[in-house]
């Protein structure tokens, strides 16, 4: 009677107490709690509910759609913890596989790594060791393991997880001591909103070096085409930090504040050997970005030449009003492609054009500073003396343009592909399991 009750409260999702006395003789000196616990009478069951927060179950379905597996530890009984499991989301199956401490000692590491392997699994009635244990397994098996807790028993298995989060209200001093972070609230939610932000911002950093990279191909052509090509030389030294230390700052700050997309917690996470700059980030500013604004500052400063008279291999003094022009014909297309690269650096596969412009204010403002400083570079006196820059035709400013609409089309086109063939290779992974 009183076990098929037990079972009943953890069902509902109960933690349950017995009570129990046991009744000494007066004045009987107190020894080991293996003697005294003997012999007692059965009071009664005290069944407690510690309800999940609303907001968890939306948590796990979130980590489920990054590739994050969630996995309970507990000492509760398995009864109780099935039933928690199955209230947040958690456990959607029928036949979840719920382990017990006995199990799990008498198994070996192969059978335990077998179970993990398991889209969805319980523990119950876990020791201290043997939670450090599942912890050790986890990341033998090549995984970035996390561990929650709040009790001095989960304090190992904190201190062996990669990352062990201690409860900052509920939570001993035993378990803040040995965790990596102390959470504030207590809300599991605020853990899955951390890595999307984490996330956020590895993706704003590289969204940051992807457009800061794509200007130097553009600073570098003009000195290559001067000595291979014997054409004037189309941008100076002064420009070039005009560029980088200028035009190039404020919107790159902006992108430093890019919120998070809507498919951030839609992708799995990153392989640990995933660098920063890899190949493919340097391919897109190198070998694609790069090279278009390129040909807009060497073909926008020549086509002014040709436009004003100046032939192939005739020799141009560097302080004449046309060779000033020209390399602020050259300056102004690099700054106007990477204002286009700007807004095409906003995301790596969602379309520049489907993503709201107002969500990022201090992009917005960084790039009518750039396009201030530009003018500024352009017409005003004192730009004219700073970086040896003249004002030019205005009809050139069409073709300059055209140079930054044609970096955004073909990124979009990038983009474009990019999407279609990760939808065709999710397609035949479908098929392959169905």
């Amino acid at each position: 009677m009183i076990v098929d009750r037990l079972d009943l409260f953890g069902e509902s999702a109960l933690r349950v107490l017995a009570l129990a006395y046991r009744e000494l003789p007066e004045g009987m000196a107190l020894s080991a709690m293996e003697d005294v616990e003997r012999d007692l009478t059965f009071v009664g069951l005290v069944a407690m509910l510690d309800p999940p927060r609303p907001e968890v179950p939306d948590a796990v379905v979130r980590c489920r759609k990054a590739g994050i597996k969630t996995v309970m530890i507990t000492g509760d009984n398995r009864r109780t913890a099935l039933a928690i499991a199955r209230a947040i989301g958690m456990v959607r199956g029928e036949n979840a596989a719920v382990l017990e401490g006995h199990q799990v000692e008498a198994m070996r590491d192969e059978e335990l790594r077998v179970a993990l392997e398991e889209p969805e699994v319980l523990f119950a009635r876990m020791t201290p060791t043997q939670k450090m244990r599942v912890v050790s397994i986890l990341k033998e098996m090549g995984n970035v393991v996390a561990v929650t807790g709040d009790g001095v028993n989960d304090a190992p298995a904190l201190k062996k997880a990669d990352i062990g989060i201690a409860m900052g209200i509920e939570g001993t001093d035993v378990a803040k001591e040995a965790a990596d972070i102390v959470l504030l609230d207590d809300n599991f939610a605020t853990i899955v909103n951390a890595v999307e932000e984490g996330r956020a911002v590895y993706e704003n950093i590289r969204k940051f070096v992807t457009y800061i990279l794509a200007s130097n191909i553009p600073e570098l052509v003009p000195y290559l085409a001067s000595v291979i090509f014997r054409v004037p030389l189309l941008l100076t030294v002064v420009q070039i930090l005009g560029v980088d230390l200028g035009t190039d700052m404020f919107p790159a700050l902006g992108l430093g504040a890019e919120p998070p997309d809507a498919q951030t917690m839609d992708r799995p996470p990153r392989s640990r050997e995933e660098r920063l700059l890899s190949l493919p980030l340097l391919v897109r500013a190198y070998l694609f970005l790069g090279p278009i604004e390129a040909a807009a500052a060497v073909g926008g400063g020549l086509w002014y030449l040709a436009d004003r008279g100046w032939e192939w291999g005739v020799g141009l003094p560097q302080g004449s009003p046309l060779y000033r022009q020209a390399t602020t014909v050259a300056f102004a297309a690099i700054v106007l492609c990477q204002v286009a690269n700007v807004f095409a650096c906003r995301s790596p596969r969602v379309s520049s054009f489907s993503l709201p412009l107002f969500t990022n204010r201090l992009l917005l403002w960084g790039v009518a500073v750039e396009l201030f400083i530009l003018g500024l570079i352009v017409y005003h006196p004192l730009g004219h003396r700073v970086f040896g820059t003249a004002a030019f035709d205005g009809r050139f400013w069409l073709f300059l343009l055209v140079f930054a609409a044609f970096l955004l089309l073909a990124e979009e086109t990038r983009k474009g592909l990019i999407r279609r063939y990760a939808c065709g290779r999710s397609l035949r992974y479908q098929e392959g399991t169905a």
